[in-house]
């Protein structure tokens, strides 16, 4: 999630319907400045006895991320406190418990962001060893309750903590235990983003099966291989889901306004505080009759923090944000946006994809998506195959479009090798909880504390 630096006093205030246009129109990029951002986060924890470190305990996460201002990382706080950093590689920042993410930078492709996670892992890793902490690759927390997790002393989050009880099951869940990989990624026009957005929602499931990687649910098997994409069914209906309309006639930036709009808020972010605005309405706020800043409209920063408190399998902002990967190790990080870049920035790639789509109905749709966090590659695609068969095509076509993109490091080597590992996982048909379920009932001998070994 985002991080605010300042208030939105100097903002200009929304006057009209053009202003929540323009983020998405401003988005719009010649692909030869497409850009791609990785987002990943990790689960921390005391190398001693597992346990998940709070904000203030000596070694803990504030000690964490005083520690990383040694490789030139600049803070961000707020309320006095050390919540972000930033730097040439992005953003370092806090899920709400604890949760270590890397924002990364927009570069220009695989093999530059490949080795921006590689020196963000080497610098966690050289503070944990002095900090006594250790990081996890995993899509949810092995086998934390959430009693014995910590929150961080971040207002949105004690908003949303208060909130999300309200409005389904999961969804403490989803904020205290749960890990993913995401790319942010350009488009060139409403028609491209169109496209592009189509064919995310559409293979989302196929992403989330590869990279399925949270079996276990305090301590034992949760019956899911991946139970954070699970999690989602029941977060937030308001704010989650694969989005019907995004597939019907007519779907551009105006209609993603129109959603945004019923999109209850989180919160409004004034003098350097957070405003409890849980459940109320932007479109109320649009008339200045939101009930916690009467008779005060909104600011074009209060428009860019509603747009980051909707959750669906894809989000547009100002560009394209995939979000339906677990959590995973430095090995698979690279991995997704090899992916979604070898689909959606080669344009014979994006047609070959959309082609394999776009006769699924939305029934279809959604039915693959609630069978994926049980069965993965196993879960039935339209037309009576498996998942496992539709990757294998996938993937070919990801391979084609980043053989055309050309994109080479010193050595001469182009971005397909960072699908290698995607393509071990089809070839075996187990994804990588089903690895872990094995351990498990295997050498582990059912103790889950076995998995702290797998750490980065």
């Amino acid at each position: 999630m985002s991080t605010r630096e300042t208030s939105s006093a100097d903002d200009p205030i929304i006057e009209n319907r053009d202003q929540l246009v323009a983020p998405m129109q401003k988005g719009e990029k010649v692909p030869a400045d497409w850009r791609i951002g990785t987002e990943h986060e990790k689960l921390v924890f005391n190398r001693a006895d597992h346990h998940a470190p709070s904000y203030d305990e000596p070694g803990g996460i504030r000690d964490m991320l005083l520690s990383l201002q040694e490789f030139g990382w600049r803070p961000v706080e707020e309320g006095g406190r050390i919540i972000a950093l930033t730097g040439i590689d992005g953003a370092v920042s806090l899920e709400p418990a604890g949760q270590l993410e890397l924002s990364g930078a927009p570069l220009a492709n695989l093999h530059d962001t490949c080795a921006e996670t590689g020196r963000h892992l080497e610098q966690v890793k050289a503070i944990g060893e002095r900090c006594g902490l250790g990081f996890l690759g995993l899509g949810m927390w092995p086998d934390k309750t959430r009693a014995e997790l910590p929150m961080m002393p971040k207002g949105r989050y004690e908003i949303m903590k208060r909130h999300m009880p309200r409005v389904g099951s999961l969804g403490l869940d989803m904020m205290l235990r749960t890990c993913t990989i995401q790319v942010n990624l350009d488009y060139g026009s409403e028609a491209d983003m169109v496209k592009k957005f189509r064919v995310g929602l559409a293979l989302q499931p196929l992403a989330t099966a590869l990279f399925a990687n949270s079996p276990f649910t305090e301590g034992r098997p949760n019956g899911y291989l991946s139970y954070r994409s699970h999690i989602w069914s029941d977060t937030d209906p308001h704010r989650t889901g694969m989005l019907p309309f995004v597939f019907e006639d007519g779907f551009g930036y105006e209609r993603w306004v129109d959603y945004m709009l019923d999109v209850p808020m989180y919160f409004v972010f004034r003098d350097g505080k957070y405003i409890d605005a849980a459940g109320l309405s932007f479109r109320d706020f649009l008339g200045g009759q939101l009930s916690v800043l009467p008779g005060e409209k909104p600011r074009q920063s209060d428009w860019w923090d509603h747009l980051s408190t909707a959750f669906p399998e894809v989000r547009l902002k100002s560009f394209l944000e995939m979000r339906g990967a677990d959590g995973g190790p430095w090995s698979r990080i690279c991995a997704l946006p090899a992916f979604w870049v070898g689909l959606l920035y080669d344009p014979a790639a994006l047609d070959a994809a959309w082609a394999l789509v776009k006769d699924w109905t939305m029934a279809e749709r959604e039915e693959l998506r609630n069978a994926v966090p049980r069965l993965a590659l196993d879960a039935e695609i339209p037309g009576g195959r498996k998942l496992r068969d539709l990757g294998r095509e996938v993937l070919a076509i990801a391979r084609q479009g980043l053989t055309a993109r050309a994109r080479f490091n010193a050595s001469g080597d182009n971005e397909t090798g960072f699908l290698e590992t995607l393509d071990e996982i089809v070839a075996s048909g187990k994804v990588p909880a089903q690895h872990l379920l094995d351990k498990f009932h295997g050498e582990w001998n059912g103790d889950i504390s076995r998995v702290y070994k797998y750490s980065f």
